[in-house]
């Protein structure tokens, strides 16, 4: 880095830009750089209430801020699993859970797999993920990740929160750590003759100059796409969900620590328990169902009178953008692409997106060397995730609507997701598969076979049954599971 400070300055607050202000600030604390923020006051927070992966409990890890501090704060809970209700009915599974997956599952995890490859053989053994993973015992009991002091084994676990609290708190946080706020609406971008981003104008008359400049404007992407005119590339092909309607309900008792989504006509609902209230949504296809129809249908769903219900709607633009770094803009967030929200992976895409960008420019000798590597490899974790949510719906066995049976017939597959669900409907070893992919980076060999096995993508089972061979039994998992759930309290 050259004598004179390093400025960055982010367009846009909310979740992504006061989480990538914070990491920022964490990691170069000790180098010459100064973090600006600057957000328009005209513009509101969705706050729906969100959920996360484990990576979001990494996040506050590294910050060092106390889930005591921050969790009452944003009316947060424990979340150590998802619940699909109703994705695969013809297959004879209602409901299947995917657990975050923690230590302790490595003495589960290799007799889940054998369990699946005997089930793929027709064999009558035990395949529920929730069964073989100790969160889908948490989950199942309602209790609480967090382990007593002597407790050997690591708990992996994310969290439920209000989005806009979430984003309040960061906000402080980071100007603790000497992030610059400024609420100021900006009208115009000046160029330097490269076609970097000079500096921007602002309504106020203010002038904001920056060497680097991180693109957390939400979906309108305003220096990334609407100023740089970096195309946006669509996944509407194969995720047909573009639209959500949400509301607010009371808070649950006892409190969840999963979240759950529900298949409804042509989409799903989630449910995200905070402590203070329950967030509902259906996120649909705006082809299949029409604004009006999501909301009879939501309702239904939650026995609400639709007269007294406070209900928003909200679009999406599900995709990425072709560069993700271009010139000396970086995008962040919604600006840079959105999967939708099915499972959780908003805010980890988000995280894990500044902290290669901070490796990559680092290692550039904080210039844009290895621009060009660092677009590829976020692409690739994009389009890897959206193979993950993709197989939700192509494995779906729903035949209640055309919705669902456009999603099963859609042809527009991934070679990576193709290759995936042959190895698996061919009775090869999806772990091998997995690794050769080099796939671990968000969804493992653990989760594939949470997600086929939940969906019972099997065939039909054998004549004749031996009835031995069934891992679950045998290791006798249930006890030894039942006996780790004694040293957890309810949340």
């Amino acid at each position: 880095m050259s004598e004179q400070p390093l400025n960055i300055v982010i367009v846009g607050g909310g979740t992504a830009g006061w989480m990538t202000a914070n990491l920022l600030a964490k990691r170069w604390q000790h180098k010459a750089v100064k973090i600006t923020l600057v957000e328009s006051p005209d513009i509101g927070i969705i706050g729906v209430g969100e959920g996360s992966t484990p990576t979001l409990k990494r996040f506050f890890d590294d910050m060092q801020i106390a889930e005591s501090d921050w969790m009452p704060a944003c009316n947060a809970t424990y979340k150590v699993s998802i619940r699909f209700d109703g994705w695969s009915p013809e297959s004879g599974v209602n409901s299947y859970a995917h657990p975050f997956i923690g230590q302790l599952d490595t003495f589960s995890e290799r007799a889940f797999y054998v369990n699946c490859m005997t089930r793929r053989l027709g064999l009558d053994v035990n395949v529920k993920p929730e069964d073989f993973l100790f969160n889908g015992w948490l989950a199942n009991y309602y209790r609480s990740p967090k382990t007593p002091a002597n407790f050997p084994f690591r708990i992996e676990y994310g969290y439920h929160f209000d989005s806009g609290l979430l984003g309040g708190f960061l906000q402080r946080y980071a100007q603790t750590q000497g992030v610059t706020h400024k609420a100021l609406k900006i009208t115009g971008v000046k160029y330097h003759p490269s076609g970097d981003i000079k500096e921007l104008h602002t309504a106020e008359g203010q002038t904001i100059q920056g060497d680097v400049f991180i693109d957390c404007s939400g979906f309108r992407s305003l220096l990334l796409q609407q100023t740089l005119k970096v195309p946006f590339q669509s996944f509407g092909n194969n995720l047909f969900n573009d639209s959500a309607v949400v509301c607010a309900t009371a808070p649950l008792t006892p409190l969840p620590v999963e979240t759950r989504s529900t298949a409804l006509s042509a989409g799903w609902a989630w449910q995200i328990p905070l402590t203070n209230r329950t967030g509902n949504g259906y996120v649909y296809s705006s082809a299949y169902l029409d604004p009006e129809q999501a909301e009879a249908e939501l309702c239904k769903h939650l026995g609400l009178n639709r007269e007294n219900t406070q209900i928003r709607h909200l679009k999406m633009n599900v995709g990425q953008v072709s560069e993700h770094w271009f010139k000396n803009c970086v995008a962040v967030g919604l600006a840079q692409g959105f999967i939708e929200p099915l499972e959780a992976t908003a805010l980890h895409l988000v995280q894990t997106s500044v902290e290669i960008f901070m490796d990559h420019y680092e290692k550039g000798g904080f210039s844009d060397q290895y621009r060009h590597a660092y677009n590829a490899v976020i692409r690739e974790r994009f389009e890897r995730v959206r193979d993950y949510i993709v197989a939700h719906y192509k494995l779906n066995t729903r035949n209640d609507s055309e919705y669902w049976r456009a999603n099963r017939n859609n042809e527009a597959l991934s070679e990576s997701l193709l290759q995936l669900l042959d190895v698996w409907f061919r009775r090869g070893d999806l772990q091998q598969e997995i690794q050769r992919q080099k796939l671990d980076s968000h969804f493992g060999a653990t989760s594939w076979h949470c997600l086929l096995a939940g969906y019972g993508a099997f065939p039909r089972l054998a004549a004749n049954q031996p009835n031995t061979g069934d891992l679950y039994k045998e290791h006798n998992l249930e006890t030894f599971f039942s006996g780790c759930l004694l040293n957890f309290a309810a949340q």
